[in-house]
């Protein structure tokens, strides 16, 4: 088996035929032999139907893994990368804003010598806001990690087996996969793709997912943020240090002031509320520790379909 092609699935009824049909085309064309992994990550409308059906009719090139729940993309893709089998593994959305098309031009590359090839979406074709929050990460992120990847949304990507294989063994339970196969590749190169409007249904990633997913990279590799609040606790400890020792001298030379309470008040307040952020972000990381130390399943498998000799 030489290729593999993950979808995770999520409510995607809507576009599911059409990529059927864009997606088994692209492939038979390729001439070379291929698998297409379909997870559904506890879709509640047709889509796990629709992917049971699109199996009985491709059993040989098709798998079917059905998630009981809902997990995330992320971990559904990982889930897909236990079940392929290709010796090269690449990612796709069910979505079809990445065009099925540009599938050879990807594998072209993993075949010159790069063992992951991340994206670039020419003329991206989303909302501004998410052009702007996006542009914006990429920014914070190539300052706080030594991750470079221009577009980290983009998941039409792909994999030597040598990569899977520590992305599977690796054990993490929050993962952003295109950014840890980033530290774990010798040769990552990326390549500029077409960018399509979805085809049907709407987007899944809601902005405060979004943000969610983006901070989820940031703690998961730097340690940025809990640095930059002991600089802005030390540097406030001074402040407040000075500003106590101008305040004694100024009771000692001026007297009893009442003015100043309301100016105490504020900085309390400030400074009660710069613990509180504190407080939060240290309580992100113990979080992600709480969860890996738990040692609790990924994800669970409901239904897997897949031929006999795949299953062998």
């Amino acid at each position: 088996m030489k290729l593999s092609v993950v979808v995770p699935v999520y409510n995607e009824e809507a576009v599911l035929p059409l990529l059927f049909t864009k997606l088994y085309a692209v492939l038979d064309a390729m001439g070379t032999s291929y698998e297409v992994v379909f997870v559904d990550d506890g879709s509640s409308d047709r889509s796990v139907a629709l992917l049971h059906a699109q199996f009985e009719q491709r059993p040989t090139v098709t798998q079917v893994v059905a998630l009981a729940r809902n997990v995330g993309q992320h971990l559904a893709i990982m889930a897909g990368f236990d079940h392929a089998r290709g010796g090269y593994v690449l990612t796709l959305d069910a979505d079809l804003q990445n065009p099925p098309e540009e599938i050879p031009r990807v594998l072209e590359a993993l075949e010159s010598g790069a063992d992951y090839v991340g994206t670039i979406r020419r003329s991206r074709r989303d909302a501004w806001w998410r052009r702007a929050a996006s542009g914006a990460i990429n920014r914070l992120r190539e300052r706080t990690t030594r991750i470079h990847l221009a577009d980290h949304g983009c998941m039409l990507r792909a994999y030597d087996r040598r990569i899977i294989d520590l992305l599977r063994n690796g054990g993490e339970s929050n993962l952003f996969i295109p950014a840890l196969a980033y530290t774990l590749a010798r040769h990552p190169v990326e390549i500029v793709v077409a960018h399509d409007e979805r085809a049907a249904g709407q987007s899944k990633y809601s902005f405060a997912r979004l943000v969610r997913l983006n901070f989820d990279l940031m703690t998961g590799f730097s340690l940025a943020p809990l640095q930059a609040f002991s600089f802005a606790g030390v540097t406030i400890a001074l402040a407040s240090m000075l500003f106590v020792g101008y305040l004694a001298v100024r009771r000692l030379l001026v007297g009893p002031e009442a003015q100043g309470v309301f100016t105490l008040f504020g900085i309390a307040f400030f400074l009660i509320g710069v613990l509180l952020m504190g407080l939060g972000i240290v309580g992100e990381y113990v979080g992600r520790i709480y969860e890996q130390v738990r040692h609790r399943p990924r994800y669970v498998i409901a239904s897997v379909q897949s031929a006999p000799e795949q299953r062998e």
